[in-house]
Order: C-alpha cells, then sequence, then structure tokens
C-alpha cells in the first residue's frame, strides 16, 4: 500500500483457475465522482493481479473482501485487473468487475 497526492493503491494477487487466454484490453466504467474505471488486460502466468488506485483512502479491508468475492465467483488466471476509484460503493465495484468479465470472450467466463 502507498500513498500520494490524496491517492492509495493497493496491490491484491489470486492464484488464478481458469486461463483467460488471449483476449483485447476491456475497460468499463468512467473514472468520476462516485464512479470508477475497471481495466482487464491479459498477463502472463497463472495469476490474476489487481491494482487498485482509489481517493478513498483506508478501506483496504474493504477492497480486500470484495475482491475476494470476486475472485471466487470469477478465479480467472493470466489476468491484470487495473481498477481507478473515486469513491464507487462496493456494489458498483462488483457491479464493474462483471461487466468486464462479461466482456471476455466466452471460454474465460463461468
Amino acid at each position: 500500500m502507498s500513498l500520494h497526492a490524496g491517492i492509495e493503491s493497493l496491490d491484491f494477487s489470486y492464484q488464478g483457475q481458469r486461463i483467460a487466454g488471449p483476449f483485447a484490453p476491456v475497460l468499463v466504467g468512467v473514472v468520476g465522482s462516485g464512479n470508477l474505471e475497471v481495466m482487464l488486460e491479459p498477463a502472463g502466468g497463472d495469476a490474476c493481479s489487481v491494482h487498485v488506485e482509489t481517493s478513498a483512502r483506508g478501506f483496504g479491508p474493504i477492497w480486500q473482501a470484495v475482491l475476494d468475492d470476486f475472485h471466487a465467483r470469477h478465479p480467472l488466471a493470466g489476468v491484470r485487473i487495473s481498477i481507478n476509484d473515486m469513491g464507487a460503493t462496493p456494489a458498483v465495484v462488483s457491479l464493474r468487475l462483471d461487466q468486464a468479465v462479461a466482456e471476455l470472450p466466452q471460454g474465460s467466463q463461468p
């Protein structure tokens, strides 16, 4: 975790079970007051890494819980997720993550 210019950076990593395979980067959402954007990109290996940049500092345990739930539903491997947040609620975060996964090629989804 690092802090700079009012933004908190958080990094998480999960061992994936379902290789996403090749896909074009996926971007959903718009960074703005109370919202966020999520980008999925292909990455080597069998992990799913998540990098969060958020204006809502001090919510690491909440992010951990939301991302744990997401990974339990979508155990992706070979994916890098970047989240730029401007104070979205956990429900909006989950919605945007699910929207991004829905854009992946069918073989990558549950």
